[in-house]
């Protein structure tokens, strides 16, 4: 297994047709859930630590943020996203997630790694 030390920076630039899971669609009713737009924040974690999270992106399905995140990181073993829809009350409900091993990023054997990637989450 490939640990990473060093300097993060990521940045979150978009997703594209986020689906509002069925427990966000619980108090809509008729015609409104095939149009429910959802209010959708992501949050970055290394392995159980958490970076920090996005604005909130309201009423839309297909979020910009072009948000920057810089931490030092040691003995990293991956990045977690997840995307949750910022619930009025109670929980945030979970949207999506996906999770990038540095494993993955670093199998070349490069201590520096810098691309632009795009990212496929998965539903709960």
């Amino acid at each position: 297994m490939v640990f990473f030390n060093g300097l993060l920076k990521i940045k979150i630039c978009e997703a594209l047709d986020l689906k509002p899971t069925a427990w966000s669609l619980r108090h809509a009713v008729g015609p409104k859930t095939q149009t429910f737009l959802l209010d959708t924040y992501i949050a970055l974690n290394v392995d159980d630590f958490r970076v920090g999270q996005t604005s909130t992106k309201q009423k839309t399905n297909s979020p910009v943020w072009h948000d920057e995140f810089v931490t030092e990181v040691h003995d990293g073993r991956k990045i977690e996203l997840s995307v949750f829809h910022d619930a009025p009350i109670g929980y945030d409900d979970f949207v999506a997630n996906c999770t990038i091993q540095f494993e993955e990023l670093l199998q070349n054997g490069s201590k520096h790694f810098e691309d632009w990637h795009m990212l496929f989450f998965s539903t709960g």
